[in-house]
């Protein structure tokens, strides 16, 4: 009896803090997200696969249930032990990240994924990408080091966890990791030409590579492709997806009728909202787009009420890391970007992507809850 008041308490304390509003936008795209794996994509990924027909829909909903309960765990925990089990966890997933090149798993040129004994196959840098924001945090609001030697720190991880990425290849994972460091130190009150030197050397540093080193001349491919839609082919993709919503005009063909998933490999992960568009609509997007801005508007008017910097930087780093990864998305379906595979927060299928934005919704929750006086 005692346990269970206890849990009961600790529920109910949870619960009664938690910003509820939230809580249900996260919740609600999460479920959106599941609704749409079940009626568009499920059904082809599995044939493709000659699995049972709705494989991976059940295994989207095993990992959208993990999501949830990290979701719990991590907004419940207290600000000390947060901060504490995140430096511990971003070291774990860096030592995995550092594997990735040594025991890692090659799918389609790219050699991204680990498959250990005791775990599923996945991405560590999805894991450790909501750590690493803390992580900068707290270099960054360390009042004990002097500002040259925090962004020194910084940029020393950023520089190390980007050529682990670039190794892979992983291009688009290197931008989001840069951007989110840039918007923390930005954030921070770093001297705007030190951040600039910062970027030219970054940019110099990317165009050698592309440039010089054979292992990357499919970016420059893709980015020749981009802008001149005669050369070569890696416009595939991203020419279908746009066909795909214009096809589908302003409210879809209806459930199941649509055809990109049919054509595009991956369309159930990096090309999930031009499968919804073509299949509900651009009114769909729309509304999806509305309420990833709802919930900017939330987390930053919280943060607009927040004294603690540390906790107004973690929000800001974490709100800008799913906001950006949306934005690569959605831009490369309606070729606003060159191709790369991103995943859709909240709604994509994949393990890997779930599970970080799980952490990140946990994080957020956890920093927004309503302060015990």
């Amino acid at each position: 009896m005692q346990n269970k008041n206890l849990i009961y308490n600790f529920y109910y304390s949870w619960w009664k803090n938690i910003d509820k509003s939230l809580f249900t936008l996260i919740s609600l795209l999460f479920a959106i997200g599941l609704f749409f794996s079940l009626v568009s994509t499920s059904l082809i990924a599995s044939d493709k696969l000659n699995t049972n027909s709705y494989f991976f829909f059940f295994k989207h909903f095993i990992y959208v249930l993990i999501g949830i309960f990290l979701i719990f765990i991590f907004s419940s925990l207290n600000k000390d032990k947060l901060y504490k089990y995140s430096i511990i966890l971003f070291i774990i997933s860096l030592i995995c990240l550092f594997l990735v090149p040594l025991v890692g798993i090659e799918v389609k040129g790219s050699r991204r994924w680990i498959d250990l004994f005791f775990l599923p196959r996945f991405q560590p840098v999805e894991v450790l990408k909501p750590f690493l924001i803390i992580t900068l945090v707290i270099i960054l609001c360390n009042e004990k080091a002097n500002i040259l030697l925090k962004y020194t720190i910084t940029t020393i991880l950023i520089v190390t966890i980007s050529l682990l990425l670039i190794i892979q290849p992983d291009i688009g994972q290197t931008l989001l990791v840069v951007f989110s460091w840039a918007v923390l130190i930005f954030c921070s009150g770093i001297n705007i030409y030190f951040l600039t030197s910062i970027f030219v050397a970054g940019a110099t540093l990317m165009v050698y590579l592309v440039i010089y080193i054979p292992k990357f001349s499919y970016i420059k491919a893709r980015i020749f492709s981009f802008f001149n839609q005669e050369v070569g082919t890696h416009n595939f993709q991203s020419d279908k997806a746009i066909e795909s919503i214009t096809s589908g005009g302003f409210f879809g063909k209806g459930i199941g009728e649509g055809t990109l998933k049919n054509r595009v490999p991956e369309a159930h992960t990096d090309y999930i909202i031009s499968v919804i568009s073509e299949e509900f609509g651009v009114v769909a997007i729309i509304l999806i787009i509305l309420m990833f801005l709802i919930f900017l508007h939330m987390v930053f008017k919280k943060i607009r009420f927040e004294q603690n910097d540390r906790i107004k930087l973690i929000l800001i780093g974490s709100v800008s890391l799913i906001l950006m990864q949306a934005t690569i998305h959605i831009g490369v379906n309606i070729r606003l970007f060159p191709t790369t595979g991103m995943t859709l927060p909240f709604l994509s299928y994949g393990g890997s992507s779930i599970i970080s934005t799980s952490i990140l919704a946990g994080i957020i929750l956890n920093l927004t809850k309503r302060k015990l006086t």
